[in-house]
């Protein structure tokens, strides 16, 4: 009995639910239809009707009869929960970077630097050029192998990294030396693209080059990699030098990447400038001096460490290197027709230390009445690259240039003598 009762009363409990679901609340004055247009707040709300069963004794019959009563309310969701769900939903689209550098891009790079012996006007020259950011400018004089400033004194002569692309500057040379292309040769990299090493040094080809390490071999490689003082001190008892890292072996990344990137080689600023040094004298390695007075600058005298057999391979690179700089990877050094300047980029992130990334430049002039060797070597992180280095070697170019450093000295001609003969007689 009792349950046909609840049978019949349950679609009418139903049919209430449903009523006052939709009767407006005294407290807002919405309907759930309403609150359901809302569903963007960040208090959610739904509706429920919950059904009780009573047995009450009906007062005209006297018998227990079963009542369902229905009631309906508005349960709202935990509003902690809600911002939880709302704060994810608003950065499940943002990205989270964690920087890998562990080297600072700027820095005082002058810090603890002796001036004594320097020539200040170069120092002055390049100090301006790089500015603020962490790293090192070494100029020498490649026709004597005075070192006429350093700017960051340690990093200089203590720091070794890897060479990078600079490398490229002595597989050039030793795949020249040994026959396997000339300059104007084009070498097949894929099926459908070529290039020669003025191009190939121009733009700093990686697949070029390490095409040329693999015919090159180890060996050679290696041999050639001492010939130009790889692994070794490249100054004259200058305190505080140390020497770079040449590989005994082939390093595990394969050769091509040891002349490509310059991967189980540690080179030094010294050691760049002493190279880059040989290649613009044609052919003279001079141990490079480091005066500490101006007394001792005065009195010195270059010493020669090894002569190398250079001077007929160096014009076939040189159009490469002035490419670099004219519309290849330097051309931040801002290319001037009537000083032009030779260099080699290398950027790359060093293999020993993962945390910091390189930016190297070596460069020479060919004209004027100074010659000299500019190498740049930046270390840091986001930012840093050897087109950056190049346009720092370009503005110490510039600065010299502006104090008329590079100036040839004007002849004395019969004119000039006779002019000022006539001055004096009046």
């Amino acid at each position: 009995m009792l349950r046909s009762l609840y049978k019949l009363a349950l679609p009418f409990a139903f049919m209430a639910a449903t009523l006052l679901s939709a009767q407006p609340s005294p407290q807002t004055g919405t309907t759930t239809a309403t609150a359901r247009k809302h569903h963007r707040t960040r208090r959610s709300r739904r509706v429920i009707a919950s059904t009780t069963r009573t047995t009450v004794t009906s007062r005209r019959t006297g018998r227990s009869v079963a009542r369902t009563t229905t009631q309906a309310g508005v349960i709202h969701a935990n509003s902690t929960t809600a911002l939880r769900v709302a704060v994810a939903r608003r950065h499940r689209g943002r990205r989270v970077y964690a920087n890998p550098w562990t080297e600072p891009t700027y820095a005082d790079s002058t810090a603890g630097d002796s001036i004594d012996g320097e020539d200040l006007v170069v120092r002055k020259a390049a100090v301006d050029a790089l500015g603020p950011y962490n790293g090192t400018v070494v100029v020498a004089d490649p026709q004597t192998g005075r070192i006429l400033t350093i700017v960051n004194q340690r990093l200089g002569m203590q720091g070794a990294f890897q060479p990078c692309s600079t490398v490229k500057v002595i597989v050039s040379l030793a795949s020249l030396s040994e026959g396997l292309v000339k300059a104007g040769t084009s070498v097949r990299l894929s099926r459908r693209s070529s290039t020669d090493m003025t191009q190939a040094l121009a733009r700093s080809n990686n697949l070029y080059f390490a095409k040329l390490g693999q015919e090159l071999g180890f060996e050679r490689v290696h041999k050639y990699g001492q010939l130009f003082g790889l692994g070794e001190k490249a100054g004259l008892d200058i305190r505080g030098e140390e020497a770079g890292y040449l590989a005994s072996e082939p390093p595990q990344t394969g050769v091509g990447m040891m002349t490509s990137f310059g991967d189980g080689i540690r080179l030094t600023p010294l050691e760049l400038a002493s190279i880059v040094s040989t290649v613009s004298n044609g052919g003279t390695m001079y141990y490079l001096q480091y005066p500490r007075t101006q007394d001792e600058a005065q009195h010195l005298v270059p010493r020669i460490k090894r002569t190398l057999d250079i001077a007929e391979l160096i014009p076939q690179i040189k159009p490469g290197m002035m490419g670099a700089v004219e519309y290849g990877t330097a051309r931040r050094a801002n290319f001037d027709p009537n000083e032009p300047m030779f260099g080699k980029t290398g950027t790359c992130t060093d293999t020993a230390q993962p945390g910091v990334h390189l930016g190297w430049f070596g460069s020479f002039n060919d004209v004027g009445r100074n010659k000299l060797v500019v190498v740049v070597l930046l270390t840091g992180g986001r930012g840093i690259s050897g087109p950056i280095a190049s346009g720092v070697a370009g503005n110490v170019y510039h600065n010299l240039s502006q104090e008329h450093f590079f100036a040839s000295d004007a002849p004395v001609t019969p004119v000039s003598l006779v002019s000022m003969q006539n001055c004096c007689s009046r």
